[in-house]
Order: structure tokens, then C-alpha cells, then sequence
């Protein structure tokens, strides 16, 4: 699948100090997916000079088309200096399309700062940059008159809409957010044959719509939703060639076996969570880590919660063991991504396994070692920058100090441990209006503290 890049990367890797000054791709973004990383970064040092070359011609459009090389640096490795550079870079753009009166190149240029503050969002869980992303989208759509700019805007006032109600809106709410999404796709899609990039922006479009179902499906355990969320990854796998297309096809493939495991869950459906294992197999024999590490990551992190639902459903320990290794695979990545929530998601879902893993075989070594990483990665949280992060690792801590008392019937100072940690998440859940997994906490205190109800007499 990423032949064409490969062989890019064997003709200019040895050139780099030679590269021509417009990149390899010579501005055209539906190019950028088959470079490598290290393409990729010389890609917008490349599309820099171009952009302050003396005498370029359009300077606004090379500086537009440098801040996507950078965004999509961003997106493969979350490095936050990389998106910090593509969204400066998209306004000196708007600024320089200041004298067109505002028309579409500057709301292209609107649109990029907003998917810039996007991206953010995504990658660093902050709530401020969706607000900033919709006043852009907002100026973006005032002036766009055609092209590529309003249906760009509509999609991301969609995507800042449904991730401002998903924690508290209902299922019908989940169906105008998608229902917001479809006339945009549709002028993407008819504007296929003429934009090249269109068809890989109309992709973009549908995952973020299943992304988003998936969030709205798993909260309110809404079995349509999540069908939703599977039909739109699998229309946009589909409309994908993955030899031009290679990385938008994997995160489409991604995310389908994503969505396929959290329905076949719903379901209790075996065989739609076993498709979405497959799903995810086929995404990573095609996605390499040098390519995309976040991507990589990501779909490592997603097998591994689907091999660990299949671990419950069949009681089998080697599902467990398996996900634990996919675990370990993601945090090759993550390990050095201290600012990104999903670490501390990744490093919970871990610790969450080691337990199950702990309760079927016994074996309390396996517990040992999950509670000190558990531990580990509390100690470097930053509970003002990220509460929920912080409240869901307290959350896992709780589990894995439930396991050991249920595994020993001892109890070691673990049960008003794992009381304190579970006040302390069930707060922040409340705070944030995080409903189910506030139940989930909840949950959870009702049975430490009717096991120490029964067992008034198991301190030691």
C-alpha cells in the first residue's frame, strides 16, 4: 500500500539537501500521505521557502499550503510545536488574502486556522480551542461563496457542534449533529472530478462523523448510533483507493473495526467484534510506524480494547495477554507524548487488563506491576490541565486495588484506597456531566463499600 511512498523516499531520501523548492509534492496535498514522516518534515520546510521566497507568486497560497504539511505533521506525531507552526502559518495566509476583499482563498485560509484549533482539540483535550475553531469556521463560512471553503466550514461548525453536546445531549440531538454532516459530504463529493483533493477531504468528513457517533453511541449505549458510525467508515474505506490513498484508507479501516467492536459489544455480537479485530489487523499490516506513529499507535490501542472485549466475552486468557502486547506496541509511541490524554487512556486500559488478567489466572505479580505503572502515571498527571484524564486514572487504580481484594480476601488498607480514589473521580464526572462514567464510578463505590459491609473483619 505505501509502495509509491517508499519508493519517493528511495529516490529523494538521499537528496534531501537538494530538494526542489516546491517539495515533492509541488503543492498538491493529495500527495501528502504517501511521504513518510521525514518526508513529510522536509515536505513543509520545502513549502516554508517557497512561501518566503522573494518574489513568489501568491505567496498566501504557499503559506496556505505549508500550513497543511504542517497540520498533517501534527496529526501523525502530536507534536504540539508542529501545530503551533501550521496554525501561524495559516494566518500569515489569511493575511496575506487580506486584499481580495475576504473572498474564498481567505476563507480557505479561516477554515485551515480552525481545523488547526481542531486538532488541538483532539490531541490535547482542551475545550478552549473548539470555541476558537468555531469562531474561524464562522468567519470562514460568512464570505465563502464556492469551492472547497463552505462545505470545509459546515463540516467544522458540525464537528465543534456535536463534540459541545455529546456530553449532554440525547440520541436525537446525535442525529441532527449527523444530519449536519451530509450536505457538506455531498458538495465534496460532486466536486470529486474537478478537486483532487476532494475525495480524501469527503473521507476526512465521514470519519469524523463516525468518530463522533461512536462517542454518542458508547454514552447513551445506542445500538443505531453506533450502526451509523460503522456504515460511515465503511463508505469512506470504499470510496478510497489505497494505493493513492494509502493512510486516510487506514484510518478509515481503523476506525471501522473500532466501531465494529463497540457494536458487536452492544450486541453482545462475538462475530461483529471478531470483524472489527480484523478490521484492525488489516489496517496495521498496511500501517507502518515510521509513516504515521500516532496513527500506528492509535490502531495498536484499538486492537487491544477489542482483543480485551473479546478476553470478557470468552473468559480467555490469551485474549488478555495479547491485548496487554498491543498495549505495550502503542506505548513505543506514547511513552514520549507526555502531553497527549491519550496516554494516560492508554496507560488506564492497561492497568484495566492487567487486572482481568490478574483475576483469571491469580497470579498477583501481574497486579504488582500494573498498580506501580498505575501509580507511576499518576504521579506525572496534572489534574488542573486534564481533570477527566486524571479522574479516569483514579477510576483504573480503584479497579485494580477491587481486583486484589477480591483475588486475596485480605485487605491491606486497598478498600479505603480505592474509596478515596473513586470519590475523587466521581466528582470530576459529576463536574463535567460525564454521565456514564460517573455511573461507572459509582458503581464501583457500591461495591467496595458492600464488600466492606460483608466483610467487616478482613484488615489484616
Amino acid at each position: 500500500m505505501f509502495e509509491l511512498g517508499r519508493e519517493l523516499k528511495r529516490l529523494f531520501g538521499a537528496e534531501a539537501a537538494h530538494l526542489p523548492q516546491d517539495g515533492f509534492t509541488g503543492g498538491d496535498p493529495a500527495l501528502l500521505e504517501l511521504l513518510d514522516l521525514k518526508l513529510l518534515r522536509q515536505e513543509g520546510k520545502a513549502a516554508d521557502v517557497a512561501a518566503g521566497r522573494v518574489g513568489a507568486k501568491n505567496p498566501g497560497q504557499r503559506r496556505l499550503e505549508a500550513a497543511a504539511v504542517w497540520r498533517e505533521v501534527a496529526r501523525r506525531t502530536g507534536d504540539a510545536a508542529a501545530l503551533r507552526k501550521a496554525a501561524a502559518t495559516a494566518e500569515l495566509a489569511a493575511v496575506a488574502f487580506e486584499g481580495r476583499r475576504k473572498g474564498e482563498p481567505w476563507a480557505r485560509a479561516r477554515a485551515e486556522q480552525g481545523f488547526c484549533a481542531l486538532t488541538g482539540a483532539e490531541l490535547f483535550g482542551d475545550p478552549g480551542l473548539d470555541a476558537a475553531a468555531e469562531v474561524a469556521f464562522r468567519e470562514a463560512r460568512a464570505v465563502a461563496r464556492g469551492g472547497l471553503a463552505a462545505p470545509l466550514a459546515d463540516l467544522g461548525l458540525a464537528a465543534v457542534q456535536g463534540r459541545q453536546l455529546m456530553g449532554r445531549g440525547d440520541a436525537s440531538d446525535a442525529h441532527l449533529i449527523a444530519a449536519a454532516f451530509s450536505g457538506p459530504i455531498a458538495a465534496l463529493d460532486a466536486q470529486t472530478r474537478r478537486v483532487v483533493a476532494a475525495r480524501a477531504l469527503a473521507a476526512e468528513a465521514r470519519l469524523t462523523r463516525a468518530d463522533l457517533m461512536c462517542g454518542w453511541g458508547v454514552r447513551l449505549k445506542d445500538e443505531v448510533l453506533l450502526k451509523m458510525a460503522v456504515d460511515d467508515a465503511s463508505a469512506a474505506a470504499r470510496r478510497l483507493d489505497p494505493a493513492y490513498e494509502p493512510l486516510t484508507w487506514a484510518r478509515a479501516e481503523a476506525l471501522r473495526g473500532q466501531a465494529l467492536t463497540l457494536w458487536g459489544e452492544a450486541l453482545g455480537d462475538l462475530d461483529a467484534i471478531s470483524a472489527g479485530a480484523t478490521a484492525l489487523a488489516s489496517a496495521l499490516d498496511e500501517l507502518t510506524r515510521d509513516h504515521s506513529p500516532l496513527d500506528w499507535a492509535r490502531a495498536q490501542l484499538a486492537l487491544a480494547q477489542t482483543l480485551q472485549t473479546l478476553g470478557e466475552a470468552c473468559a480467555d486468557e490469551r485474549a488478555f495477554e495479547q491485548a496487554v502486547t498491543c498495549y505495550d506496541r502503542a506505548n513505543l509511541v506514547l511513552k514520549d507524548a507526555v502531553a497527549l490524554p491519550l496516554r494516560g487512556l492508554a496507560a488506564g486500559s492497561r492497568a484495566v487488563c492487567l487486572a482481568r488478567s490478574a483475576e483469571l489466572t491469580g497470579d498477583l505479580a501481574v497486579l504488582d506491576a500494573a498498580e506501580a505503572a498505575m501509580k507511576i502515571e499518576l504521579a506525572a498527571a496534572r489534574p488542573g490541565k486534564d481533570p477527566v484524564g486524571w479522574a479516569l486514572a483514579q477510576l483504573n487504580l480503584a479497579r485494580l486495588y477491587e481486583a486484589r481484594l477480591d483475588i486475596t480476601g485480605k485487605d491491606r488498607g486497598q478498600r479505603a484506597a480505592a474509596i478515596i480514589a473513586l470519590d475523587a473521580a466521581l466528582e470530576v464526572f459529576g463536574e463535567h456531566g460525564l454521565r456514564s462514567l460517573a455511573v461507572a464510578a459509582q458503581d464501583a463505590l457500591d461495591r467496595v463499600r458492600a464488600g466492606a459491609a460483608r466483610n467487616p473483619r478482613t484488615a489484616v
